[in-house]
């Protein structure tokens, strides 16, 4: 078998190895010789960023599961071991939970950015519906994850938000029971959920492999929204693009551990510090920050339509409001990528994000007075932004001329300069 298209590797090893399993061709090809785009910014650091904080919350996550206890009457006691006990161990759980937090702010700065550069455009459909999938695979884990301390906030926010799925006709009943494992949150639920906490991660991190797969296959996006036409429009991944990640992880270290040691609870709930009393239910039950956007959205449908109750219209368009995101790319008709060259989507883009904001103010307080009518329109504008305003700024809307190529541009900018 004739192998001259392996490299010479200096190291002999290496080089016996690659011939047989060529594991270091794949790796110089996709993360050392990989043709990158010369333009990119510091939002594309954010991607790169999310696989170093999952790495760190599948470590932590490990660690943490041998010396938890997924039984009702023990569960709060060992986590308080844990932070008293076990060496490092407070070290190791502020580390986990601010890196959900973490994970879930870079992630949305990841999205958010793909929304404004059009990163979800032809051909890059599959590649964003993958990310979305991880984005659902994320608020289950996170979920689970957050019922495991046994805490107030831990039993009722899992009533709750399990209570919720009652609401689909027939089954609803069935379901929860399923969830629950009997006729409340208890023990089989806490187990569950343990269970499955512990095993998603792993999921999310295939699909993150997925995710690169598709991305090599389709080559990366970049703020002009034009494709790569020549060598001359890209640079390889190594040395430029991993001294410009290495440098993001260093700033996020400074920002994550700023929170780790000086303000590690500043993400939670006071009432979480208190054993689950299924008797005491606490003045304002309310989920982690990163869903309350979602949260606002299904308490913002206050009215029946017809046979459907007000119940099951905000639990469709809660998961609605997510599963919208997987359309996006046939939604957007525009021809043109990034929203530097769409003046009137950019201002949209703006507006949505402040809405998303509202959204998520509104979340977090009690649903009464001006707060209900102010989060049913922030609902109706997120869904108008999606269904509505996007599809029609694709035909109506006149872009600005767009560059021939990266290289065009980054000269003309040089050239400036």
């Amino acid at each position: 078998m004739s192998t001259s298209h392996t490299p010479n590797w200096k190291n002999p090893l290496v080089q016996w190895i690659d011939v047989r399993l060529p594991v270091f061709t794949m790796m110089k090809d996709s993360a050392v010789d990989y043709p990158t785009p010369k333009n990119l910014n510091y939002w594309w650091n954010f991607g790169s960023l999310a696989l170093f904080v999952l790495v760190i919350m599948i470590m932590t996550g490990i660690v943490l599961a041998m010396q938890y206890t997924p039984h009702t009457s023990m569960a709060f006691d060992s986590v308080e071991r844990i932070m008293r006990d076990v060496n490092y161990g407070w070290l190791l759980r502020y580390l986990h939970m601010n890196g959900g937090s973490m994970f879930f702010i870079i992630v949305y700065i990841h999205l958010l950015r793909g929304l404004y550069y059009g990163s979800y455009k032809a051909p890059r459909e599959i590649l964003w519906m993958i990310g979305v999938f991880i984005i659902l695979a994320m608020m289950a884990t996170a979920f689970m994850g957050y019922v495991l301390p046994w805490g107030q906030m831990s039993f009722w926010g899992a009533t709750v938000i399990t209570n919720m799925f009652t609401a689909v006709p027939l089954v609803g009943e069935m379901i929860v029971n399923w969830l629950w494992g009997g006729f409340s949150v208890d023990n089989p639920t806490l187990n569950r959920f343990f269970s499955l906490h512990y095993l998603l991660p792993f999921i999310i991190f295939a699909l993150v492999v997925v995710h690169l797969w598709a991305l090599h296959t389709v080559k990366s996006s970049n703020p002009l929204g034009v494709e790569m036409k020549s060598e001359g429009d890209s640079i390889p991944f190594h040395p430029y693009y991993t001294i410009k990640d290495l440098f993001g992880v260093g700033v996020l270290m400074m920002f994550y551990l700023g929170f780790v040691f000086f303000a590690p609870d500043f993400f939670g709930e006071p009432d979480n510090y208190i054993p689950a009393n299924p008797l005491v239910t606490p003045p304002h039950i309310v989920p982690e920050w990163y869903f309350l956007p979602f949260y606002a959205i299904l308490r913002a449908i206050t009215f029946d339509i017809f046979f459907m109750p007000a119940k099951l219209l905000g639990v469709i368009a809660m998961f609605a409001s997510i599963l919208v995101l997987l359309f996006l790319p046939w939604l957007d008709g525009s021809k043109v990528r990034s929203a530097k060259f769409r003046p009137i989507f950019k201002q949209f883009f703006w507006l949505f994000f402040i809405d998303c904001l509202i959204l998520g103010y509104v979340g977090m307080k009690p649903p009464e007075g001006f707060l209900v009518p102010l989060g049913q329109a922030a609902t109706a504008f997120y869904f108008a932004y999606f269904l509505i305003i996007i599809p029609l700024l694709g035909k109506l809307e006149k872009p600005r001329a767009v560059p021939n190529s990266i290289s065009e541009a980054v000269l003309k900018a040089e050239g400036k300069e």
